[in-house]
């Protein structure tokens, strides 16, 4: 039994105990969905999934999130008879397009002038899995992002500090990106990388986590 201590508001005395049966695994290398989860008390293993993130023909950007999701957490849980496994799959939506990552500055810069004065939408696909309880509860979390009209000096300064390259979207909003966003609309944590409060509501309602004070 693990129980980890977490308090949520350092202004407030109140501290909650996270409790755990055993390390949550988190089927994924992302370093920044660990580093959330951790935040909020979580003990999390990582074991990346291996599964390829590639569209189906005509599928909408919803199900392709949860589809991968889903196969990402079923893959590690399946090598995991009693652990529960955390899957996710993130994506930038402008209009019916999906941002990936940019391979180079020019791409960025092509997609940061896109995203430029307009709202984007940032869709996460979370799957929890336990294969000795043959559970894998799946569900999509939408954010909307509102970006500031950005100069062209604004951009190529952006670009020129390396922080959009690897980001899907290409830019972060817990780093350097943040000086662009104007509004965000729903989770900021999926924005991030995983909708951290919708997670462990799940979690907690599945039984894999409890919470007590």
């Amino acid at each position: 039994m693990i129980k980890r201590r977490e308090t949520l508001n350092p202004r407030l005395p109140v501290c909650l105990f996270l409790v755990m049966e055993k390390r949550l695994v988190l089927a994924s290398a992302s370093p920044r969905r660990k580093v959330l989860l951790e935040q909020v008390g979580l003990a999390i293993d990582v074991v990346p999934s291996g599964i390829e993130e590639t569209a189906q023909k005509s599928e909408d950007p919803e199900n392709r999130v949860v589809r991968l999701a889903r196969q990402k957490a079923a893959s590690v849980a399946g090598r995991l008879w009693d652990r529960w496994v955390i899957g996710a799959d993130t994506i930038v939506l402008i209009d019916t397009r999906i941002l990936e990552k940019p391979h180079d500055q020019d791409e960025a810069k092509q997609m940061l002038s896109l995203l430029s004065g307009r709202d984007h939408w940032v869709l996460t696909g979370y799957a929890i899995a336990r294969r000795d309880r043959a559970i894998l509860f799946s569900r999509v979390e939408e954010t909307r992002v509102r970006i500031k009209r950005l100069s062209a000096e604004e951009i190529e300064w952006y670009v020129e500090t390396g922080e959009p390259l690897g980001k899907a979207g290409g830019y972060a909003i817990q780093g350097v990106g943040c000086f662009m966003v104007e509004e965000v609309e729903g989770s900021y944590t999926n924005v991030v990388g995983l909708p951290v409060c919708q997670v462990l509501e799940s979690l907690h309602t599945l039984g894999a986590v409890s919470v007590t004070d």
